[in-house]
């Protein structure tokens, strides 16, 4: 998969870090020359380019690219790159960084956003998750928010230990990822029992996320 990535500061290169080592082919654009440390990131493109003008886009190929990640630390720099992507390019997937969390209302699909990522909001959702048990938490908003990554620790005295998968009839919008029991990732199957400590990953829209609660935890 080819993606590119504006902005090749700390957060633009980890990505890019990552990425490769994922086994995926990573182009970096920044329009400092300052930015453009190639020898911390030797296997990837390096384009000094602004990504807000369309002839930058242009020498960048981006309609090639499966994925753009705006991670500049701008919003509106991130905004604009988000949106000349999926609207110039027809970029598949689109995902922006969020620099000030105020601004974080205006990351969605009228700009091109298909994920926003607001550091302050993935912490503290990390932290929810570590301690709360028995509550819905949500972890990382999907396509603009249409739809949310949630997790469930199910509690001692959850009315679904000891059911099956097959057994507990899910909200409408909703779907089980996985289940991480003792460490492990288990990949959900209708014989799958539930039981008490088990992390309960799911994809759900915003309406039946409300209703997870009551499905699994209300006794």
């Amino acid at each position: 998969m080819r993606v590119a990535i504006a902005g090749a500061g700390n957060v633009g290169r980890a990505i890019a870090r990552e990425l490769i080592n994922n086994g995926h082919q990573i182009l970096l654009i920044d329009k400092d020359p300052k930015a453009l440390k190639m020898e911390s990131v030797p296997e990837a493109e390096w384009l000094l380019a602004d990504s807000c003008e369309i002839t930058s886009l242009d020498k960048a190929n981006l309609s090639s690219c499966q994925v753009l990640v705006a991670a500049t630390g701008d919003d509106k720099v991130n905004l604009v790159t988000s949106l000349l992507a999926k609207t110039e390019y027809g970029v598949p997937r689109v995902v922006a960084r969020i620099k000030h969390p105020k601004n974080e209302w205006l990351f969605d699909s009228s700009w091109g956003v298909d994920v926003a990522v607001s550091t302050p909001r993935i912490i503290a959702a990390l932290v929810e998750e570590a301690v709360s048990v028995g509550d819905v938490v949500r972890l990382f908003s999907l396509r603009a928010g249409k739809a949310n990554l949630v997790e469930i620790t199910l509690p001692d005295n959850s009315k679904c230990c000891g059911k099956t998968v097959s057994e507990v009839e899910l909200p409408i919008g909703s779907t089980i990822a996985a289940i991480v029991r003792d460490g492990q990732v288990i990949t959900p199957q209708p014989h799958e029992v539930f039981a008490s400590g088990d992390e309960l990953i799911f994809v759900a829209t915003a309406t039946a996320e409300s209703q997870l609660k009551d499905c699994f935890i209300t006794i």
